[in-house]
């Protein structure tokens, strides 16, 4: 499920500004395969144009003129060398909204988890990711209405930290709503589109922006996350009786993730999914399924890793070490279902 290193031009190209942490020059940066749109500004209505170009195979660029999907009118991706748009949570590996998860088999779920409670998204012997939930209690329902306001990244002995910051008026132009650290120190990611950040402690780590409120974060070898924060807005509060109050409009993350190296013995609410011998056991006579045991999944804090199903070793054989191993490796796009096609 990997990304093919094409190129995108939007009326211009592309300048990336990448800050380094700490002295080390950073990696040479490569350019994105997709970006993110936010519909209005200077788009009429809802309409975009779109220009992709492939250096990399020097095929015919195309252009597309179209909209965003109903279902993501607000901001939508564009991937090339093909123009195809879609919607972020409808990738494999997306997790969006209260929160839904389309899996490593291209399944769609539920997963509520519990409000102010942190559950285990995926646990392997070199990666180990956590998400925080957040939410809102319906008198009328029996659970919560729940969003992933964090995540916590864990690898080798390195520790990443993403949060959606809360906010009682969202600036969708003019304001970051991200906080973001890595190992204990914040990270600062210029406001200006493309910008980007490296770790001089791990350099095979960056962190773009790819617009307002939307950023990339890649271990090269590993996974790549895009992750955006977004509101509750009134108008989502009406129709599914939310019960968004005047102070916190509820910021939260819509993710999605893509892995690179992961073991067959891969486990957690997403993880589990992408395991060889995974056999979806959910109810598909429904349009989506909820996957319950919230109780395995359940960890102490954002940055534990004492789930039932964890497998994280920390820093185990085939970590951070096999990046420049796995720099080189081809594999296929994030589109499809279970496989991944890796060839050198």
């Amino acid at each position: 499920m990997g990304w093919p290193l094409l190129g995108l031009v939007l009326s211009c190209t592309a300048i990336f500004v990448v800050a380094v942490d700490g002295d080390q020059h950073p990696p040479k940066q490569l350019p994105p395969d997709f970006v993110s749109l936010k519909q209005g500004g200077g788009f009429s209505k809802r309409m975009i144009t779109v220009t992709c170009t492939d250096d990399h195979h020097k095929r015919t660029p195309c252009t597309v003129v179209s909209e965003c999907p109903k279902k993501c009118e607000r901001q939508c991706l564009v991937f090339c060398p093909t123009c195809k748009i879609i919607c972020l949570c409808d990738l494999v590996g997306g997790m969006c909204g209260d929160p839904r998860l389309t899996g490593g088999d291209g399944n769609s779920f539920y997963f509520h988890g519990r409000k102010d409670a942190d559950f285990c998204l995926l646990s392997d012997a070199n990666l180990h990711i956590n998400a925080h939930f957040i939410g809102r209690r319906n008198p009328n329902m029996t659970r919560d209405f729940t969003w992933v306001k964090a995540i916590a990244v864990r690898f080798d002995d390195h520790r990443l930290y993403i949060r959606a910051e809360k906010t009682a008026t969202w600036d969708d132009d003019n304001a970051e709503h991200f906080f973001i650290s890595f190992d204990g120190k914040p990270v600062d990611i210029t406001a200006e589109a493309s910008a980007g950040w490296v770790s001089a402690s791990v350099p095979e780590l960056a962190i773009s922006r790819m617009g307002d409120n939307s950023i990339t974060v890649e271990l090269t070898g590993m996974f790549k996350i895009i992750a955006n924060a977004v509101p509750i807005t009134e108008e989502d509060s009406r129709i599914h009786n939310y019960g968004v109050i005047a102070d916190d409009n509820l910021v939260h993350l819509d993710l999605a993730f893509k892995f690179y190296s992961l073991s067959s013995d891969v486990h957690g609410v997403l993880g589990q999914t992408y395991r060889p011998d995974y056999v979806n056991k959910l109810d598909v006579g429904v349009k989506v399924p909820v996957m319950g045991g919230a109780s395995n999944f359940l960890t102490s804090d954002i940055f534990s890793t004492d789930c039932r199903v964890a497998r994280f070793t920390r820093g185990s054989a085939g970590g951070t070490a096999m990046v420049a191993e796995l720099s080189d490796v081809n594999c296929s796009s994030w589109f499809g279902g279970r496989g991944i096609v890796c060839k050198k």
